[in-house]
């Protein structure tokens, strides 16, 4: 019994001391234009900067732009990504009045990070909304993030430690 507990320790030591850190996921920290603003003209471009890289793709991430009534004024095509920053051509805006800018980025761990920003046209432009190519691709949904990696290590440990406790103990019935 004490051979099995303390192979069971080594083991749940191994499992600990070799998982490397779970990785932070981006975090939005700064936005043009600013979350909650007003403005007298629309923006021709959205820039979202994250403290952290982000990852690039065709149909990765997306910036959306949406007025109160669900109308879509982000210009067509994939934002352009430089590092941590992300940008978006926007289309003239329409009528005066709050906007909600979303957006999702594939995170520099791999999860794919998604929130909200909004801001408020002062004076009614020029623009009329477009319909979206993929109406829910910003929407600030769920993050898509799994189980926390506590979990993984937690049941790594119960199962390696069950294995050599029974693998120790002789594993059961004798011919």
């Amino acid at each position: 019994m004490k051979r099995a507990l303390i192979a069971f320790l080594f083991a749940g030591a191994a499992v600990l001391g070799t998982a490397a850190p779970a990785a932070a996921h981006n975090a939005l920290i700064s936005s043009d234009p600013k979350d909650k603003t007003s403005l007298e003209v629309g923006p021709s471009s959205v820039t979202l900067t994250f403290d952290q890289d982000v990852q690039g793709g065709a149909g990765v991430n997306t910036i959306t732009v949406v007025d109160a009534n669900g109308g879509h004024y982000e210009a067509p095509g994939d934002p352009t990504i430089k590092d941590t920053a992300v940008s978006a051509k926007v289309n003239a805006l329409g009528k005066a009045g709050q906007y909600k800018i979303g957006y999702r980025i594939l995170s520099a761990d791999g999860h794919p990070v998604s929130g909200e920003l909004t801001f408020t046209l002062t004076r009614d432009g020029t623009g009329t909304p477009t319909t979206p190519a993929n109406p829910d691709s910003a929407s600030g949904g769920g993050s898509g993030d799994g189980l926390p990696i506590w979990v993984w290590i937690v049941g790594a440990v119960v199962l390696l430690g069950g294995g050599v406790f029974f693998a120790l103990r002789g594993g059961g019935a004798k011919a």
